[in-house]
């Protein structure tokens, strides 16, 4: 550049055009020196003296060698710009005292300006898109084709509850917080996509806000273009040691995951979770599946998908082992298993086997976890002993009872019971009730799951009085019974019971004017058996399905002398049909028939009867059939019941309360078959609340034909549907 800027001015060089530009070009090296005096100056050499004759001569050749200079006494230096200097220059700039600054002056806003809108570009779906409108904030834009995206509407319903944009609803968001929620939802679309195998998708987010001059209090509207772009397959599959089991072909069917499949990660999860069930299902209580990996391959558009798999071998129960074997020992609970020693291992059986032990009442807490005691081998699977951890749960229960009916008047029922007190499962227990026409004080022993799953022998003694407007009774009882029936945990299809009654009983007929008759004494020996077909879907508050029930007692009596032989029979039938959300239509039938001897010969309490809050509503219990002389209930030897009624929830309780119209009807004869002389009908309205464990009822019913006796109105209240 010096040559540049020499050539320009003159071919010759002189001293004082080299001195000026070693002014200009040394500047800042001469401003940092620490300067002389005024009186140094004038005396020393100037600028011109201290450029030799080498320089003027031959500049680019002084140059190159480096120049030295002699200022004074001193001796000729060479320059080192990257030595520091001895001392640094003092600077100082003179601050004024006072300093006035004039005002700034205001500037009122021009009406006449407005924020232009932005120009909203195209979208790149451009007119040619489906768009569906998700809410006010939210679009969704996709291909106009089907098959570039036929997940559609199942994409659209997931999105929905996943998405935060979704929930804004009008909340008046900002700008700002509508474009956060709009890149989470972005990220959410790109990570759902990849879910159902469009690796390549792409998704274009835009965000509209309103102009300035709308009154609106929306942030504006996000809107998602989807192109999915080509969907993945799946390419090589790797089940790990799988192929090692005995059963490798049924285990490989369960994972129905094959080579060139549309890719889905959801479907790995659900084929994953198929074979940890084909595994637990067929003798593989050891099995791993690991986590699963994916490793997609952009360039084949498609995923080879790694699930590590060990089956670790097959095996068969051997039998169950108790933590507590002097309280439930493994013997008891292998009888209540549903598998034999032998058999292939299932997970169902552990659970079911786990969920049994649970029914009894007698633990608060179980566990159930298999044990290898013999390995399997090529020829042979392996053995499991099933190890059952259990903790005792509180064995002693007061529990009580009280109902109410307007013509049975107050009943009080209570019970004190201990439920292992001869184990295993052996319960004893006292029971007794004080009501308005009935006393009884009973002891009833009962051996649950005797003999197989959720069988029962009972054996009960109590001794009672009945004193109803249709007879006075005071008897003693023995009754035994062994029956298999339905739990709230284990509703079975199918009920049965079968049992021995010996009763003596000393009854009569109410009192005449005030002047009682003579008491007759019966010994009755009844060989009682019942069965129930059930189909509905809850025990105690059924909304659909059937039940038919029946039952079948032989009996022999003996009264003054006279032996008598009859048969009690009674069908029972009834159905149960939701015919909206929240309403349930219900009927209900019985017919019941006692032939073979007089009535004479069969003790009141022994006789048929209808009326009361489980039969014809309106009418006191027991209330309709034939008359005695004092008109009062005699019983007879045939029944018929009739009832039907809608169960319509309400609002209120959060839907725990229904209304619930009714009406029945129902006869008893004289003679075996039912004759129909003279049939009741009551009709009237409940409410039912649902207490979680069994609906609460009140009925209250009027007789619509009522006899001289009836009183006009009936209320009944207990636990659970009349029927």
């Amino acid at each position: 550049m010096l040559q540049k800027t020499v050539s320009k001015t003159s071919t010759v060089p002189t001293r004082s055009r080299i001195s000026q530009y070693l002014l200009g070009a040394a500047s800042l090296t001469l401003a940092i020196v620490q300067p002389l005096s005024a009186q140094d100056a004038s005396s020393g050499p100037t600028l011109e003296d201290l450029i030799p004759d080498s320089a003027v001569e031959n500049p680019e050749e002084w140059a190159r060698d480096g120049a030295t200079t002699v200022v004074g006494d001193m001796p000729e230096t060479p320059l080192q710009p990257d030595a520091p200097m001895a001392s640094l220059p003092e600077l100082s700039v003179d601050w004024p005292d006072e300093l006035e600054l004039a005002p700034l002056p205001s500037v009122e806003p021009d009406e006449d300006i407005r924020f232009a809108e932005p120009a909203v570009q195209a979208t790149p779906l451009g007119e040619s898109g489906v768009v569906e409108q998700i809410s006010p904030e939210l679009v969704l834009a996709f291909p106009a084709s089907t098959e570039a995206f036929p997940l559609r509407t199942e994409f659209i319903e997931r999105f929905e509850a996943l998405s935060t944009v979704e929930q804004l609803e009008g909340n008046g968001e900002s700008v700002a917080q509508l474009a956060a929620r709009a890149r989470a939802d972005e990220e959410l679309l790109v990570e759902m996509l990849r879910v159902y195998g469009y690796y390549n998708a792409q998704v274009i987010r835009s965000v509209v806000v309103p102009g300035n001059d709308e009154q609106s209090d929306e942030a504006g509207q996000v809107r998602f273009d989807i192109i999915p772009g080509q969907r993945y397959r799946f390419g090589e599959i790797d089940l790990g040691k799988l192929n090692t089991a005995p059963d490798a072909g049924l285990l490989r069917a369960a994972f129905e995951i094959e080579t060139g499949d549309l890719m889905s990660s959801d479907r790995i999860v659900e084929e994953k979770a198929d074979l940890d069930l084909t595994l637990g299902e067929n003798g593989y209580p050891f099995a791993e599946i690991g986590e699963s990996e994916l490793v997609i391959d952009h360039r084949e558009e498609s995923g080879d998908l790694k699930l590590p798999v060990d089956p670790k071998g097959k095996y068969q129960f051997a039998g169950v082992t108790s933590s507590l074997p002097g309280f439930l020992p493994g013997e008891h609970l292998a009888s209540i298993a549903r598998f034999e020693p032998g058999d292939t291992y299932k997970r169902s059986l552990v659970f079911d086997l786990r969920r049994a032990i649970t029914a009894t009442g007698l633990v608060s807490s179980v566990s159930v976890t298999p044990r290898e005691v013999e390995a399997p081998t090529e020829d042979a699977p392996g053995k499991v002993e099933l190890d059952v951890d259990l903790t005792k749960a509180p064995l002693r229960t007061i529990a009580g009872a009280i109902g109410y009916g307007s013509e049975e008047g107050f009943r009080l029922q209570a019970s004190w019971e201990h439920r292992n007190l001869f184990p295993p499962e052996g319960a004893l227990k006292f029971r007794g009730i004080l009501g308005t026409q009935e006393q009884l004080a009973g002891v009833t022993f009962r051996k649950n799951n005797f003999g197989g799953r959720d069988r029962i022998l009972s054996l009960d003694a109590f001794a009672s009085t009945i004193d109803s407007d249709a007879f006075d009774a005071r008897t003693v009882a023995f009754v035994a019974t062994y029956e298999q029936t339905s739990t709230l945990l284990f509703q079975k299809p199918l009920s049965w019971s079968i049992g021995f009654e010996a009763i003596a009983t000393g009854e009569r007929p109410p009192a005449i004017n005030n002047v009682q008759q003579s008491r007759q004494t019966f010994f009755v020996g009844a060989l009682p058996v019942s069965a129930l077909y059930d189909t509905s879907d809850d025990l105690l508050n059924p909304t659909e399905g059937f039940r038919l029930g029946g039952r079948l007692s032989p009996e022999v009596s003996r009264s003054n002398g006279v032996e008598s032989f009859y048969l009690r029979s009674q069908v029972d039938a009834s159905y149960y049909n939701s015919i909206s959300d929240g309403v349930v239509l219900a009927g209900r039938t019985r017919i019941a028939s006692i032939p073979g001897t007089d009535i004479g010969n069969i003790a009141p309490s022994r006789r048929l009867y209808a009326g009361g809050g489980s039969s014809v509503r309106g009418y006191g219990f027991q209330q309709i059939g034939p008359r005695d002389q004092a008109g009062e209930p005699s019983g007879g030897r045939s029944a018929v019941e009739i009832s039907l009624e809608a169960r319509i929830q309400t609002g209120f309780f959060d839907g725990a309360l229904s209304v619930v119209p009714f009406i029945d009807a129902g006869s008893v004869g004289d003679r075996a078959t039912p004759d129909f002389d003279e049939i009741r009908y009551g009709a009237g309205i409940g409410i039912r609340y649902d207490s979680g464990f069994g609906p609460i009822r009140v009925d209250v019913g009027v007789p619509l034909n009522p006899g001289p006796n009836d009183n006009p109105v009936a209320v009944y209240v207990s636990l659970g549907q009349a029927f």
